[in-house]
C-alpha cells in the first residue's frame, strides 16, 4: 500500500531511478495505492543522459509492493521492494523497452499485456 510521498523503485529502463508518489489516481478519496494502480510521481533520482530528468512529473503503474497480495486461491504473495513503471497515462503505453524483476500475474487482467510480455518472471 503506496500512499503520498512514499518513495519506489523504478523497474524499467526508462532512466529513473527512484520515483516519489505525489498523487493515487482513482477517486478523490483514494488514499492507497496497490498493485496495478495509476499514480503521479516525481522523479528523484536519474541516470545522466536518460530520457527522463531530475524533477520531472510521470504516471507510474505499481508492479511490487511490499504490502501482501491475496489471490482469491488463498496464496499471499510478497515482494522485498516497492516499484513502479513508467507509462503514458493515457494509452497505458511503456515509455521503457526493458522490464526487470518479477511481475505478478495480476497486472494482465488489468489490461497491461505489454508488461507481462516484456517481464523476465510473471508470478
Amino acid at each position: 500500500m503506496l500512499q503520498p510521498r512514499s518513495i519506489i523503485q523504478s523497474a524499467d529502463n526508462s532512466g529513473a531511478k527512484k520515483l516519489r508518489v505525489i498523487k493515487v489516481l482513482g477517486g478523490y478519496k483514494k488514499r492507497y495505492a496497490r498493485i496495478g494502480d495509476i499514480v503521479t510521481c516525481s522523479i528523484q533520482e536519474a541516470v545522466p543522459r536518460s530520457g527522463v530528468k531530475k524533477g520531472q512529473v510521470v504516471h507510474c503503474v505499481i508492479v511490487r509492493t511490499r504490502k501482501e497480495l491475496k489471490r482469491s486461491s488463498g496464496i499471499c504473495i510478497r515482494f522485498d521492494e516497492n516499484a513502479g513503471i513508467i507509462i503514458d497515462k493515457n494509452t497505458k503505453e511503456l515509455k521503457a523497452t526493458r522490464v526487470f524483476g518479477p511481475i505478478p500475474k495480476e497486472l494482465k487482467n488489468l489490461g497491461y499485456k505489454k508488461i507481462i510480455s516484456l517481464a523476465p518472471e510473471v508470478l
